[in-house]
């Protein structure tokens, strides 16, 4: 059972947009408003990767990361080689 209350104001259109969208998943606005802005809260949290070392790990970290041989990456390549839609048909 949910306990908390969340209040926000929006704008007519903001809120039919709002509506339509969860009517086209099925959803009512809360449950589509809810599960919308925790996928963003944990898409924001995930992207923030930090982790602090002493000066001994931080050395050791990057012995690690300049011993460990790259290797070769056939879809990396693959990937990098394809023009993107917006450098048209440019020779």
């Amino acid at each position: 059972m949910r306990a908390a209350t969340i209040n926000l104001r929006a704008l007519p259109e903001q809120r039919d947009l709002i509506d339509h969208a969860a009517s086209v998943l099925g959803k009512n606005r809360s449950d589509f408003m809810l599960e919308a802005a925790c996928e963003r809260a944990q898409a924001v949290l995930l992207d923030q990767v930090f982790f602090g070392l002493d000066e001994e790990k931080f050395r050791q970290f990057n012995a690690m990361l300049d011993a460990t041989p790259i290797a070769p990456n056939t879809g990396q390549e693959r990937l990098m080689g394809v023009k993107a839609p917006w450098e048209g048909n440019q020779a």
